[in-house]
């Protein structure tokens, strides 16, 4: 898939799962539920034990039927580790002019992080795919896309299942979710089925939320 349909896949359930922390033997199980779910797109944090592990693991059980994209790169290096491991879109906490530019050249989806109208712009200019807004804030996110509305923004980090409708009704093309969404709870009991109805609660609302814009 080319950059723009891998950005049409992020948009259509709006709103990407992240994994973060360790999830070495759930990767497979965590990504089944998801797609049951609705969801079609899961990132894993590099900063998360075997993270190229589950990336290729999920992409070879699964192929394209969640896209896989590689978390908290924070350089080249990594980015190259990631699309190794079968990463299809690469997202970061900050804006690295050289990880976006490696990705452009690549065709590759790539998210880099930006909280400034300065920084959201340069990633933009640099050519980002998406710009996820890190940390994220309701007030401030209506605020900043005010002048920033041909911004394609992925809030994430203060984003809640109590608060994801409202960013896409400012205008959030999607948003990202961790521990919110994704959490050690998994584990136990009935956790993945509960995970599962979380994700199918959240595309539900943020697809209510895009009627009512």
């Amino acid at each position: 898939m080319n950059v723009q349909e891998i950005r049409g896949r992020i948009e259509q359930s709006g709103f990407i799962a992240i994994l973060r922390g360790n999830y070495a033997g759930w990767f497979s199980r965590i990504a089944e539920a998801l797609i049951n779910a609705g969801a079609t797109a899961m990132e894993v944090t590099f900063n998360s034990p075997h993270a190229a592990e589950g990336i290729q693991e999920v992409r070879q059980k699964f192929g394209d039927a969640i896209l896989m994209g590689a978390g908290t790169v924070l350089n080249v290096h990594t980015a190259q580790i990631a699309l190794d491991a079968g990463a299809q879109f690469i997202v970061a906490p900050n804006t690295n002019p050289e990880v976006i530019r490696f990705c452009v050249e690549r065709n590759v989806c790539v998210v880099p992080g930006a909280y400034t109208a300065t920084e959201v712009m340069l990633a933009c200019e640099a050519g980002a795919t998406l710009v996820k807004l890190f940390p994220a804030d309701l007030t401030y996110f209506k605020n900043l896309r005010g002048p920033l509305s041909h911004v394609p923004f992925v809030p994430t980090g203060g984003v809640e299942l109590s608060n994801a409708a409202e960013f896409i009704r400012l205008g959030a093309v999607a948003v990202g979710m961790g521990s919110a969404i994704i959490g050690e709870y998994i584990k136990h009991g009935d956790g993945l089925k509960t995970m599962h109805e979380r994700a199918a609660a959240l595309i539900r609302s943020i697809q209510l939320a895009r009627t009512e814009r």
